[in-house]
């Protein structure tokens, strides 16, 4: 960590002249989720970035008020050590002093992060006291598993590229005027696992599905002939009629409850027809009423 800062740091006033950074992002996770890129996404949207930041020092860095601070984010993590047992104490102090951050989590699945950590070669941070790959992502878990909790996003990098997770995070937190709700719709497969960060989850196998006319099958949920086939099953309409009511209902409630994140998935058998096909549609309802969704069809090329 190159910036220089001290532990003294002056209490944390909130006068109009002197307010706390609008943004305020602590990203945090398992090692290997994506903790670096995601800082290197911030800092490219023009956020004042700290890597590897003591837990004790976010006071510290909020005090920092100069205009071009008015965006913060940084990763805290378990390369802290025992001084990641500071965290609660830090976020607690912000809160006293008006200062609100959000906590981003990354995670993937433990096969995921054992392939990530053979191809870069890097060395865990608990590896020592672990002794092994599996044993250091268990032992993280656990020290984190209070955090995680606490988040209020948690990502689940598993099926992510670099390109998808950036593309992702910069949608989230480009626009400094987003609205309070950031919509996602993901479409999935059941048979590749539900998304980790799934709030609604709607089953959509019961539809007819385009796998098992030959020339669709090799084809996905966005291509106008599979769009038709879908829309031809008798279901289709009334059950878009009640899924888009429902959503349209829920969403004001959400933002009302202070909800800053939604992720709503679609799941159909393989994730690359009927799931696609009803988030799409889902999304273009939502635009209509005003609302500018993301959209990611996870299993679209498997």
């Amino acid at each position: 960590m190159s910036e220089t800062l001290t532990s003294q740091s002056r209490p944390i006033e909130t006068t109009a002249a002197d307010a706390p950074p609008t943004q305020f992002i602590i990203v945090t996770g398992t090692s290997g989720a994506g903790k670096s890129l995601a800082l290197t996404v911030f800092e490219d949207l023009g956020y004042y970035c700290v890597d590897n930041l003591p837990p004790a020092l976010l006071p510290a860095l909020a005090a920092l008020r100069a205009e071009e601070l008015r965006r913060v984010a940084c990763v805290i993590d378990t390369r802290a050590g025992s001084l990641l047992g500071e965290l609660d104490a830090a976020l607690d102090r912000l809160a006293e002093h008006g200062v609100t951050p959000e906590i981003v989590f990354l995670d993937a699945s433990d096969a995921v992060l054992v392939n990530r950590f053979k191809e870069t070669r890097r060395k865990h941070p608990v590896m020592a006291q672990a002794g092994g790959i599996l044993e250091s992502i268990r032992i993280e878990r656990e020290t984190l598993s209070a955090l995680k909790e606490r988040a209020d996003k948690v990502i689940d990098t598993s099926e992510h590229t670099p390109r998808t997770l950036s593309a992702l995070l910069a949608q989230h937190f480009a626009r400094a005027t987003a609205p309070r709700l950031t919509i996602t719709i993901v479409s999935f497969g059941f048979k590749h696992g539900l998304p980790l960060d799934a709030d609604l989850v709607f089953d959509v196998r019961f539809l007819a599905n385009p796998h098992y006319v030959r020339e669709l099958r090799w084809r996905d949920g966005r291509d106008p002939a599979v769009a038709d086939f879908i829309r031809q099953d008798p279901r289709t309409a009334p059950f878009l009629a009640r899924l888009f009511e429902l959503v349209a209902f829920s969403i004001p409630q959400y933002i009302e409850e202070g909800k800053a994140y939604l992720t709503i998935a679609i799941g159909c058998t393989g994730g690359r027809h009927r799931s696609i096909f009803v988030a799409d549609a889902l999304a273009e309802a939502l635009r209509r009423q005003g609302y500018e969704p993301l959209v990611h069809h996870r299993d679209a090329k498997r």
